[in-house]
C-alpha cells in the first residue's frame, strides 16, 4: 500500500517480514525503548505473533512501523508505533493508524502513549482514558 505524505512524496507500507526485525530494533534503540531492545528474543516473538505488523519503507530506507493485536470486531490495540525522526511531521504515523483502522473498521483503537506523545494523539482525535498495567514479576 502506498501512503501519500504531506510533502507530496509516497512511501510503501507492507506487512512485516522477519528480515525487518534488525531495523525495528534500530528504531527502538533510537526511541530509547531499551526494554524492547534488551529483551530482543521476547520482542521478536511479539512481532511473530502479532496480527497487526506493518513497516514503512521509502526507497529501501526503513522509515517506521506499527505493531498491535486485534480481535477484529471490538478492540484494536496498538502496541508500538514509531516513525524515524527524519519522517516525523509528514503524516506517516497518522497514515499508519488510519490504514490499520480501515482494515478493522468495527474496532476501537486503544493504545498507551507517553506524556510527550499525548498532544500528537489528541490532535488526531484520540481521547485519553484511564488504565492499569502490571507485569507478572511485579
Amino acid at each position: 500500500m502506498e501512503l501519500l505524505l504531506r510533502n507530496g512524496k509516497t512511501v510503501n507500507v507492507r506487512e512485516y517480514t522477519e528480515s525487518d526485525f534488525i531495523n525495528i530494533q534500530r528504531l527502538n534503540k533510537n526511541e530509547g525503548w531499551t526494554n524492547l531492545v534488551e529483551k530482543k528474543d521476547d520482542t521478536k516473538q511479539a512481532w511473530d505473533h502479532s496480527n497487526i505488523a506493518f513497516v514503512v519503507i521509502d526507497k529501501g530506507e526503513f522509515v517506521g512501523y506499527i505493531r498491535g493485536i486485534t480481535d477484529k470486531f471490538i478492540t484494536l490495540f496498538i502496541s508500538e508505533l514509531v516513525v524515524s525522526n527524519d519522517y516525523r511531521g509528514l503524516g506517516v504515523g497518522q497514515g499508519l493508524l488510519k490504514y490499520v483502522h480501515s482494515l478493522y473498521p468495527k474496532t476501537r483503537i486503544e493504545m498507551l502513549a507517553t506524556s510527550t506523545s499525548r498532544t500528537y494523539y489528541e490532535e488526531q482525535g484520540y481521547r485519553a482514558f484511564y488504565g492499569f498495567r502490571k507485569t507478572f514479576e511485579e
